[in-house]
């Protein structure tokens, strides 16, 4: 298909329903961007409360990405045997009793065991909303719907923020940080009531050969002149696989893809995102915006996050995910470079400081355009169906534990390295991560899934096939 007939085919209505089915699918996306942003906000009362070290504040902070890690590496296999809209639903009562439970511990022991049970929802969260949307998407604005997810992460982050300066005074005689963590109730709430009126997901029913409740799904969410040819499609590749396990995910046809998604977790989190957004404060305070730093400094970069992503929305299936890639690390690496050389200039104040804090800002733009929200959307493509769910566990799995060794080391080799070769150590990743995508990770713009696990199986959509978007 080419570029024009791309266009021409995201032009064409679709039902308002597979819209509807998108934007619920994506609150899995909010309820993870705001569970792990509030705790920013929160941490400062709740160390006032408890009286807490630092170590201890870490550990409450990072609690989270231990329970993800968990969600992860179970819920992919979950979602694979017992369907996407169940794991959902018992993700949204697991956010909404560990919200209850975070906001009335009674210590601190309690609050890190009910943030690594708010994780394992957090885990669960990012891996089914971005199969969930890609499974019911029509092929010509997948990339467009499966955005929504890294949209509603950075609305739920901004959200986040603030709720955070709302409920900073203490409320009805509970302290603040109490009423910031258990505000978190609602949107699940929200989550699991629409999604109980939702349906599976067409193709988890052709795969466990309920075929008709397929076929119902299908007509409500496609145009009459797509319904036929896909729900033949799905069935063709259901007839020739049976369900698949954790052994199939290694199997030689499936490892190539095994590979991209899991490079794509890592780059993620390497080239230092969480390292940047932690310094906002810092830098703000540093070239004199005083009190007033940290509120202006995480409200200011979730605009830019929400703005960007919207951006990167629109580009989706217009452009590709491969250029969206290119241009967001090669712009996160120039960046991370210009960070690294503010530091190593003498002093943060005047220009040098607003240098400093233009790189950070262009840094979050970049990071928003496109390896934010295209490797949540790429895991949930490229992989077969019948192990779709597992190996996009395997990949988000590889994600948080990423993002648990980045937060647990960075600070240290910052005390050792100094702050400029830190952060050149972060563009160094993201020179290997630009390589890397631009020989190995695929285009998937205008390619059902179907066509996409078939190009995987004949070889034709991996390695030095990647360049090519046809």
């Amino acid at each position: 298909m080419s570029y024009l007939d791309r266009l021409a085919n995201a032009d064409r209505e679709h039902p308002r329903f597979v819209y509807v089915m998108a934007f619920v699918g994506a609150l899995n996306g909010l309820l993870f961007g705001f569970d792990t942003g509030v705790i920013a906000g929160a941490l400062p009362y709740i160390q006032e409360t408890f009286t807490l070290s630092t170590f201890l504040q870490e550990v409450v902070t990072v609690s989270v990405l231990v329970g993800a890690m968990i969600g992860a590496a179970t819920g992919g296999r979950l979602a694979d045997r017992f369907g996407r809209r169940r794991l959902t639903l018992v993700g949204a009562v697991i956010f909404f009793v560990a919200a209850l439970g975070l906001a009335v511990s009674p210590s601190v022991e309690w609050l890190i065991g009910w943030r690594i049970v708010l994780g394992v929802a957090v885990g669960i969260a990012s891996l089914i909303g971005p199969l969930y949307i890609s499974e019911t998407a029509p092929e010509d604005i997948r990339g467009t719907l499966g955005f929504l997810q890294q949209l509603m992460i950075v609305v739920g982050i901004l959200v986040a923020y603030v709720v955070n300066a709302i409920f900073a005074p203490s409320l009805l005689g509970i302290i603040g940080w109490r009423w910031m963590l258990g505000f978190a109730a609602v949107p699940a709430v929200i989550l699991g009531v629409t999604m109980f009126f939702l349906p599976e997901s067409p193709r988890w029913l052709v795969e466990h050969d309920r075929h008709d409740e397929a076929r119902d799904v299908l007509s409500r969410i496609r145009n009459e002149a797509d319904f036929e040819s896909e729900i033949q499609r799905m069935e063709e590749i259901s007839e020739r696989e049976s369900e698949g396990s954790w052994r199939d995910v290694l199997e030689p046809w499936i490892r190539p893809a095994l590979t991209v998604g899991v490079a794509l977790a890592v780059l993620q989190q390497v080239t230092g995102i969480n390292t940047v957004l932690y310094y906002a404060p810092t830098i703000l305070q540093n070239i004199g915006l005083g009190s007033a730093a940290s509120l202006f400094g995480t409200i200011g970069i979730g605009i830019v996050n929400v703005a960007l992503t919207i951006v990167a929305v629109y580009y989706a299936d217009r452009i590709g995910r491969r250029p969206l890639l290119l241009v967001s690390v090669g712009g996160m690496t120039v960046m991370l470079g210009a960070l690294g050389l503010g530091f190593y200039l003498p002093g943060l104040s005047g220009v040098v400081g607003y240098f400093t804090l233009g790189s950070m800002i262009l840094y979050v733009a970049f990071f928003a355009l496109g390896l934010g929200p295209v490797f949540w959307l790429l895991t949930s493509e490229i992989f077969p169906l019948r192990v779709r769910g597992t190996a996009e566990g395997i990949t988000t799995f590889f994600n948080w534990s990423a993002n648990l060794i980045v937060s647990l080391t960075f600070l240290s080799l910052i005390e050792r390295f100094g702050q400029t070769a830190s952060f050149w150590a972060l563009g160094f990743f993201g020179v290997l991560g630009f390589v890397y995508i631009y020989f190995r990770v695929p285009e998937t713009m205008g390619r059902s899934l179907e066509d996409i696990e078939d190009d995987l199986r004949s070889n034709s959509i991996m390695g030095s096939d990647a360049e090519s978007s046809d």
